[in-house]
């Protein structure tokens, strides 16, 4: 299947320059081809895998993808969707962020081979160029009122947009030029928010390469979940790829609840599975859909993705002993990520009895409430549960010397810190 059929099947089109003209290309020969992403924090989200996993998929398919840091670019700001400025972070913190996510690329995208994935940085080139060469070689070549017609700048101006964020596809079009010249790419891909760039980056290649010269552009559809709100945010925000942001227990968990309605187009999106792997999950989703085989086979499939097989088990682990209740066999690293969100007390290293210490601890309101509770069989602690009201609680019975949980009913979980 020619990789433009395949991106088509799976619903990851959204605009390409000349649809034809790139089937043939790819059909003839490998290409190169690159996406950008700008280094305003030090870690991509969910939302930012899109474009990269489709350079994967090119990458398997024989092509030679190109990963672009903006160390340039992101000292400006892209003004695509947002109607405010944004606040310029300083050249260090940039690059700290270039370094980061340099490591997060190379950590997911590359391997070897002839067509391993090569990283550049745009301000490798850019710095070169003074304010007179920007000008006459480059600046002449851009129309105002073609520049003002592009969506990212005419959607911002009644807010207002400074000089710097409106020369942004400027900067982004001498990206492909470069590119274009010495990297032999013949394709940008990008969100969709990204079009206006991606064609200003080929009319500039035109004027300086001649209307022969061959280049494309392709975006990505806007990523909606299936009742309208934004794709990769939850109640506690974005779900990042580093670990200390968003633990894989948790990144887990964000693709294994997945609704019904978004399984499928999730897994043709951001999976390697094929097209009989997805056929045959689809068709559980409609007759199984309560084992959620498609979101378990999701869950897996993005965690060992992202953080690897160990992460992927650990964050299995985690999920089978919350499922069972059977927490004395987590540790206290599993612990801190399984229970990262629910919530937490703190009670003093010291023998106390438990109907006073769920009081003195916060978990329960008062002491009838507490012995009813007890009393009921309704408390459990590290999966045993307690119904003696003489109970004594110690330091002996945290795990790893650190944490207490306790389970009320049969959700409600509790972390308990000894301090």
């Amino acid at each position: 299947m020619n990789i433009i059929d395949e991106l088509e099947w799976r619903d990851a089109i959204n605009q390409q320059t000349d649809a034809d003209g790139l089937r043939e290309l790819t059909n003839k020969k490998a290409i190169s081809l690159y996406c950008g992403v700008d280094p305003t924090g030090d870690s991509m989200h969910i939302g930012h895998l899109i474009p990269f996993i489709m350079l994967k998929r090119f990458q398997l398919a024989g092509h030679r993808p190109v990963i672009l840091i903006g160390g340039a670019t992101g000292t400006i700001g892209d003004p695509s969707g947002r109607q405010t400025e944004r606040s310029l972070q300083t050249l260090e913190q940039i690059q700290d962020n270039v370094v980061s996510l340099t490591n997060q690329m190379l950590k997911l995208f590359v391997t070897e081979g002839d067509n391993q994935i090569r990283m550049v940085n745009n301000y490798d080139w850019t710095h070169k160029i003074n304010v007179i060469e920007f000008l006459r070689d480059y600046g002449k070549n851009f129309s105002i009122n073609s520049m003002l017609a592009k969506d990212v700048v005419s959607s911002r101006l009644d807010s207002g947009i400074s000089f710097t964020e409106f020369s942004y596809q400027i900067l982004q079009s001498l990206d492909y030029l470069h590119l274009y010249q010495n990297e032999d790419v013949q394709l940008q891909i990008g969100g969709s928010d990204q079009w206006g760039n991606i064609t200003s980056g080929l009319d500039l290649i035109r004027k300086k390469e001649g209307s022969e010269a061959q280049a494309f552009g392709l975006t990505i559809p806007l990523m909606l979940k299936a009742d309208g709100t934004k794709f990769g945010k939850t109640a506690g925000g974005a779900v990042w790829l580093d670990p200390a942001k968003t633990t894989p227990y948790e990144f887990y968990q964000f693709w294994a609840n997945t609704d019904d309605r978004d399984v499928v187009k999730y897994l043709k999106y951001f999976t390697f599975l094929t097209k009989e792997q997805i056929d045959a999950l689809a068709e559980k989703v409609q007759a199984e859909p309560h084992k959620r085989e498609a979101q378990i086979t999701l869950a897996e499939e993005m965690t060992r993705f992202v953080h690897g097989e160990d992460m992927l088990q650990q964050a299995k682990r985690i999920t089978a002993a919350l499922f069972s209740g059977d927490i004395k066999s987590l540790s206290v690293e599993e612990i801190e990520q399984g229970f990262k969100e629910m919530p937490t007390y703190e009670a003093a290293i010291e023998d106390k009895n438990i109907v006073d210490w769920l009081v003195e601890v916060g978990i329960e309101p008062s002491k009838r409430q507490s012995r009813e509770d007890v009393s009921k069989g309704a408390i459990s602690m590290n999966g045993e549960r307690i119904a003696d009201l003489d109970f004594i609680v110690s330091a002996s019975h945290a795990i790893g010397g650190k944490f207490i949980i306790i389970r009320k009913g049969k959700k409600n979980y509790s972390l308990v810190k000894l301090s």
